[in-house]
């Protein structure tokens, strides 16, 4: 059995305290989330641990401290990403 595709997007900004849930869904959800990211250019990054976790908070919340390490590497490859 396949399993249902999720997605979560966050929201970042520097000096702004933790990143923010802005979407998160499985689905037909997700599948609209990334097609967004697509169409703004906006990078995407699959690790389904973390996407497991972030589908769990409700839109608008900031992420929990437990999560801040996984995100920090996220951020960090974007970043990275946007320099090149």
């Amino acid at each position: 059995m396949q399993q249902r595709r999720k997605a979560a997007a966050l929201k970042y900004e520097e000096n702004n305290g933790a990143p923010i849930v802005t979407a998160a869904g499985m689905g037909h959800i997700a599948e609209k989330i990334i097609q967004k990211a697509d169409e703004n250019e906006v990078p995407i990054v699959y690790n389904k641990e973390l996407t497991d976790l972030l589908c769990n908070l409700d839109i608008g919340d900031s992420i929990p401290t437990e999560l801040y390490e996984a995100v920090a590497h996220v951020i960090a490859y974007v970043t990275d990403l946007d320099k090149k």
